[in-house]
């Protein structure tokens, strides 16, 4: 028999639980979000930007290109400072209110040079929920816990001095399971690993082909009693791998984008390919659905809304495909051009240009409306971040929070 206190005691920690499930429900924890696919499931975010919905502006201590993670009601984003960018950041930031909780900083040991539109912190971050791991162009990956302690590091630029090139890379890591899957490109070295999130050891390597490369690995998720898969994208093509031992379960070798990468939508594949292609992936083979030689993305990913492929341009021109022929549907001319790719949350999609100007656009089945624009005022680089009720992007001085005033 359980006693009244005892009862109430239970209560309190079931609630307790439910709270905090609850509260990291809308985590954003690496690059495109959870699932790698730019989608903010559940999220409600303000259509009609104005001066008031800039909640606040943190200054950030160094550049990047990197975009926010947002953990537990933190953000976290990675900068790069000195005239050589051979200082690496960390940085944690309240969402709530923008004050810096705590800041990291480390010397690179890997090289540091790239293009003047890049950064060293060109990676976004990634997080399992209890670590963070941050990896930077010159290939060095720390891992923190959520209070800004060391838990163990890799000089990935020590241990493959080759795998670098002059531009800088940029490939970010995504986390599943316990594995962090990091992918280093170049035409010299070329290879991907499965890190244990815990330890720091590589579980795994593959050797991938040698060119220069800028993509990011994209996931299916497990589902209905699959096991997830992680897609690694390259000039060849892309190839889905086991990501707890780095087993190649399939190829598909029509070639694809080096920089934009695929996306991920009710277990299709939209791969930079060509155009964009569609692709329906089995547990060891793959089958071409379509390719549309006319939607071509130009830096940012592909994202799926609703029934339509959505890809921006070399012009900035946002272009709809439909996802059953791969026909385009309609197009939007924006003003670009853009480098981040954008998200969709509550039926909106949330684009950010290089010269600071957000859109929210109104994608439907026969046109896309922009429904309102802000100009920020900053160069913005990045691909957003979404928790919360807020929109988080980042300049090379400010990470920026677009909320709706309370």
């Amino acid at each position: 028999m359980i006693r009244p206190v005892a009862k109430f005691v239970i209560l309190a920690v079931v609630c307790s639980v439910l709270s905090a499930v609850s509260l990291r429900a809308g985590d954003w924890k690496q690059f495109r979000g959870n699932e790698a696919n730019s989608v903010a499931s559940g999220e409600s975010l303000p259509t009609e930007l104005s001066g008031s919905t800039i909640a606040w502006k943190a200054a950030l201590p160094g550049r990047g290109v990197s975009g926010p993670v947002i953990v537990d009601g933190r953000v976290f984003v990675s900068a790069s400072s000195g005239y050589t960018q051979n200082r690496l950041h960390v940085v944690s930031i309240d969402a709530e209110n923008g004050m810096q909780l705590w800041q990291r900083q480390f010397y690179a040991a890997g090289r540091t040079q790239t293009h003047e539109k890049m950064a060293n912190a060109t990676p976004t971050m990634a997080s399992d929920g209890q670590r963070v791991f941050a990896f930077f162009s010159s290939n060095d990956l720390f891992c923190l816990d959520l209070k800004g302690r060391l838990l163990w590091y890799r000089g990935l630029g020590r241990e493959f001095p080759n795998a670098s090139n002059s531009l800088g890379m940029s490939s970010s890591p995504i986390v599943v399971g316990g594995i962090l899957v990091v992918q280093v490109e170049s035409d010299a070295e070329a290879f991907a690993c499965g890190v244990d999130v815990i330890t720091g050891e590589t579980r795994w390597q593959i050797q991938r082909p040698r060119a220069a490369n800028w993509t990011s690995p994209a996931l299916i998720p497990g589902r209905a009693g699959r096991a997830a898969q992680v897609l690694l994208q390259s000039s060849k093509g892309l190839t889905a791998v086991d990501p707890e031992s780095g087993k190649i379960l399939w190829d598909f070798d029509k070639g694809a984008s080096t920089i934009p990468s695929a996306t991920v939508a009710a277990g299709m594949v939209y791969v930079p390919s060509n155009g964009l292609t569609a692709l329906k992936p089995g547990v060891d083979a793959v089958e071409q659905l379509w390719n549309s030689g006319s939607i071509s993305p130009a830096t940012s990913s592909p994202v799926v809304a609703g029934n339509l492929a959505l890809v921006l341009n070399s012009s900035g021109v946002l272009n709809a495909a439909s996802l059953e022929t791969g026909e385009r549907v309609w197009q939007l001319r924006l003003r670009g051009p853009f480098s981040g790719t954008p998200v969709f949350a509550g039926g909106h999609l949330y684009l950010v240009n290089e010269a600071g100007v957000a859109f929210v656009v109104k994608p439907e089945a026969d046109q896309g409306t922009v429904v309102s624009e802000l100009d920020l005022g900053e160069t913005i680089l990045c691909s957003p971040g979404v928790s919360g009720g807020g929109l988080f992007v980042r300049s090379d001085g400010h990470l920026i929070k677009l909320a709706t005033p309370k």
